[in-house]
């Protein structure tokens, strides 16, 4: 499947794995940990020219990344930590490197299915797993 049959549908966060883990590696203090952890936010994939358009809404926050496939950007994470990002489409995979101003990186795969996007959050030996239902 490719990313192009997913564009425009919102998934809604339904399981949340380690997620308490990798934010506290990232160094994301404790209130916004709790918060973080109490949000189902929802993500959406859009395509505009030749630019992608990734958003997560929520009731803590919203943010909307526009990128092209191979081409570093500056982005700021939803806890707001300045990062150098690059996104690949691999398939049905839109895989994310994140690089911290602290030297750590993180990748993020987001594995798209007609009913779920899968996200692992990979940070050293932390593995986090999100995963995204398809909204009616």
């Amino acid at each position: 499947m490719a990313l192009e049959a997913i564009l425009g549908k919102k998934y809604k966060l339904a399981s949340s794995e380690k997620f308490d883990e990798y934010m506290k590696a990232v160094g994301v203090g404790l209130v916004t940990r709790k918060v973080g952890n109490a949000v189902s936010p929802v993500v959406e994939l859009r395509k505009e020219g030749d630019e992608y358009v990734l958003s997560s809404s929520s009731t803590f926050k919203n943010t909307v990344t526009k990128f092209k496939p191979g081409v570093e950007l500056d982005d700021v994470t939803p806890d707001g930590r300045p990062v150098k990002a690059t996104f690949t489409v691999e398939g049905n995979t839109l895989k994310e490197v994140q690089k911290g101003a602290d030297g750590k990186v993180t990748t993020i795969d987001r594995i798209w299915t007609d009913d779920e996007v899968k996200t692992v959050l990979t940070l050293g030996d932390i593995v986090c797993t999100r995963i995204y239902k398809l909204q009616a």
